[in-house]
């Protein structure tokens, strides 16, 4: 995601009573949450999405939606009773591979579901949900609305972090659990449909249209996206795979930076190794929403989107998309690197002299700048730091390691971690490995304390004052 510097600073869920009957054989309660510390309702335990096929009809002037969403996942443990995430949306039934289900709402975004025979440790089953209603926004005090999101043009839009697609669907909704994804949404004629992945040929019927979108890349639940809006599509290929770009009516200046799209994506590829995914492109919306986001295969771009946010967006299909978090509490895996692309971009197409900015930009730091960690930031300090300070510690740390060993950094940890997650623990391990020696003095200076560092650190290398 990337930020307007002004940027940078629920809704009512129809329930019902919940369900008190005894599960009916022995068997472990699914956990409502993941565990993550910072979202604690986020995701749900006791099993691993494998795959969403998710359905919609979608009708912009009434602003319904009708789903009906296929969730196959694996059993962690014997299941008598699992969640899925949902928000809002009033579900009409729900079957577990193919026998009716019983069914609660509880808080937020909990669908409590209770099998008609316990699942089996280890075994594959799948959940049938369907649901219609009126899709709601949230709001972040940091990013401001959040999700599912009405167009100007009457359409829709989806968009959001750390969590946005249970909105739309009955999901896992937490980075740790990837899965494939595939959508078949029907709009009335006239209307069109962007997503994530790979298109199928449309077909239309008695007024509506279908369209379909597969990403068979695991894909972390808040990289799923939907568009519906009278779209300009501008479609090539890139190095064989598809390379699908959507204008939304207001948006089609914007073609011309898009145009460069296989330039970045070359570029980023000999910084961080080959492109990751099987399918690019951009969904350019005329919103002027705080952020833009990077949607796996297809990020979705603000109306005030520049190159350098091309640029940004893109590298997370890197860093974030393929290599996702497992905590969020490490989202400078995500952004610091996607910031620090923009510099690399920089240096290398504008000849900007990296090393210099970076000494003007400690100089003027303040404490404020300082006093803010890179890892650990606690909960809703996530997409503050990351942005600008991470930019100067991964600066600091190309001085530290020497540039052949800083690349190898990037493209070890993108080919060792490819389409799984992984912690800042981790990089930390690859870090010290590629450098031959611990330097954890130096990294806690940089990415654990919120402090300003001190020289030895704040100049590492050839990086003099």
């Amino acid at each position: 995601m990337l930020l307007t510097a002004t940027a940078l600073a629920a809704c009512t869920t129809p329930t019902r009573q919940p369900d008190t009957s005894s599960s009916p054989t022995p068997g472990t309660r699914g956990a409502a949450g993941v565990g993550d510390p910072y979202y604690p309702d986020d995701g749900n335990g006791g099993y691993d999405v494998t795959g969403y096929d998710v359905a919609i009809k979608y009708d912009p002037a009434t602003q319904r939606l009708d789903g009906d969403t296929t969730v196959t996942a694996t059993a962690a443990e014997a299941l008598s009773q699992f969640n899925l995430d949902l928000t809002g949306m009033d579900v009409s039934s729900v079957e577990v591979d193919g026998t009716p289900a019983k069914f609660a709402r509880t808080g937020a975004h909990e669908l409590v579901i209770t099998p008609a025979a316990t699942i089996t440790h280890g075994g594959t089953f799948r959940t049938r949900v369907t649901y219609a209603g009126t899709p709601q926004s949230t709001k972040d005090p940091v990013l401001g609305v959040n999700g599912w999101q009405k167009a100007t043009s009457g359409g829709a839009y989806v968009a959001g972090e750390p969590h946005s697609a249970s909105d739309w669907f009955p999901v896992n909704d937490h980075p740790s659990d990837k899965a494939t994804f595939r959508l078949t949404a029907a709009v009335p004629d006239g209307w069109s449909v962007i997503s994530n992945g790979r298109e199928e040929p449309p077909h239309s019927e008695a007024g509506w249209t279908t369209f379909t979108w597969v990403e068979s890349t695991r894909i972390a639940p808040y990289l799923t996206t939907v568009g519906i809006d009278h779209w300009t599509f501008e479609r090539s290929t890139y190095n064989g795979i598809p390379l699908v770009s959507a204008y939304a009516p207001g948006a089609e200046d914007k073609k011309t930076i898009e145009a460069r799209l296989p330039e970045v994506l070359d570029f980023l590829s000999a910084e961080f190794g080959p492109y990751p995914q099987d399918a690019a492109g951009g969904i350019f919306i005329n919103e002027d929403i705080g952020f833009s986001l990077e949607t796996q295969t297809r990020p979705i771009y603000a109306k005030w989107t520049t190159l350098d946010v091309i640029v940004h967006e893109q590298a997370h299909q890197w860093f974030g998309d393929t290599v996702s978090l497992n905590r969020w509490s490490d989202v400078c895996l995500n952004e610091c690197f996607a910031s620090y692309a923009e510099v690399l971009w920089a240096e290398a197409k504008n000849h900007t002299n990296i090393d210099d900015v970076y000494r003007k930009a400690v100089t003027k730091a303040d404490d404020k700048f300082w006093n803010r960690k890179l890892v650990d930031m606690g909960p809703g300090n996530e997409f503050t730091a990351v942005y600008d300070k991470g930019q100067l510690a991964l600066h600091a740390l190309r001085h530290e390691l020497g540039d052949d060993k800083f690349h190898t950094l990037l493209t070890t940890w993108i080919a060792t971690h490819h389409d799984t997650t992984a912690t800042w623990s981790d990089f930390e391990t690859l870090v010290n490995t590629t450098a031959g020696h611990p330097i954890t003095p130096f990294l806690n200076a940089w990415f654990h304390q919120a402090s300003k560092p001190a020289d030895q650190f704040l100049y590492p290398g050839t990086l003099h004052k």
